[in-house]
């Protein structure tokens, strides 16, 4: 068991943002069902405890519970519903580190979802029609944060293709348009919430790509309080530092060689910057279609760095 759990920890150190944001959505599932599993020998009602971590579009009761803005979009209703959000981030978050970076992804997850729930919050306050389940109403699934991030792609690169199963190669402004108007259609259903929060979210992933194109980044401010947060645990789990070791200077050859080693290193570095700069240069002025599959796995590579 504890070698599993060791080895969780290791892919999860090792995984790139998708990876990593997966990891987060399935442990919090499970967390969440292991707990209704338990409370419910006890025929205590786990809903009772797990709404506290739902997005209620009731002003009131989100002023008690400030904290669900963040915390619905890790939740799930269930496992069909965490398997499509999760394997829309692994294809969608995959195809969006070919054109901007983890923190960017990282940070528009947490933007897309505030955004979509707010819109959310704001038309089940707004319109007469969501009046009679204000007060019940919450919202949870990582949709919005999921959709804002395809979005953002679709923006950067509209003319990328994707392959759909029963469809084929479609380009990615016309599959955007058509999530975004079945989200605008189906408003009225049963799933209301749902489809306003992706509206929200979609309407995240396009600001987010119009404004870095124009020099601003709406995911900044986010990084900064993920950045803040994250610091304060790394100190808490930060080791006592060791004693330092006493270094003796190495004369003659050996100090000849270490020079060598470090101007090759530095020199390495400084080409594959330079070919990162190079392709960027080459996707900015001809789309990432001009971009041949050596250039691609560069770009990715260095993402994920």
């Amino acid at each position: 068991m504890g070698s599993f759990i060791d080895d969780l920890k290791r892919t999860f150190r090792q995984g790139n943002i998708v990876v990593r944001l997966i990891y987060i959505n399935v442990a919090a599932f499970v967390v969440a069902m292991l707990a209704s599993v338990v409370l419910g020998l006890f025929r205590i009602d786990a809903q009772l405890f797990l709404r506290d971590l739902y997005l209620p579009a009731d002003l009131l009761q989100l002023l008690r519970r400030p904290w669900t803005l963040i915390t619905y979009m890790f939740m799930h209703a269930g496992l069909w519903h965490l398997l499509g959000n999760m394997l829309w981030l692994y294809w969608f978050g995959k195809l969006f580190l070919y054109f901007f970076s983890s923190k960017h992804l990282r940070g528009l997850y947490v933007v897309g979802g505030l955004m979509g729930g707010l819109c959310y919050i704001v038309a089940y306050n707004l319109f007469p029609v969501f009046s009679s389940h204000l007060y019940s109403a919450t919202l949870v699934g990582a949709s919005a944060s999921v959709l804002a991030i395809a979005i953002a792609a679709a923006v950067r690169e509209p003319d990328y293709r994707i392959n759909l199963l029963f469809v084929g190669p479609v380009k990615l402004k016309y599959f955007a348009l058509f999530i975004v108007l079945f989200d605008i259609l189906y408003v009225g259903s049963d799933n209301a919430g749902g489809h306003l929060a992706h509206l929200g979210g979609a309407l995240a992933g396009w600001w987010f790509a119009k404004g870095l194109g124009k020099g601003y980044d709406i995911t900044h401010w986010a990084n900064v309080c993920i950045d803040a947060v994250g610091g304060i645990f790394s100190k808490r789990e930060r080791k006592p530092r060791k004693p330092k070791m006493k270094v003796h200077k190495s004369k003659g050859n050996a100090a000849t060689n270490n020079r060598t080693a470090d101007y090759d290193y530095n020199a390495r570095r400084k080409a594959q910057s330079d070919e990162v700069d190079r392709i960027l240069e080459k996707l900015k002025k001809s789309g990432y279609g001009s971009l041949s599959e050596e250039e691609k796995r560069k770009l990715f590579e260095a993402s994920n760095r």
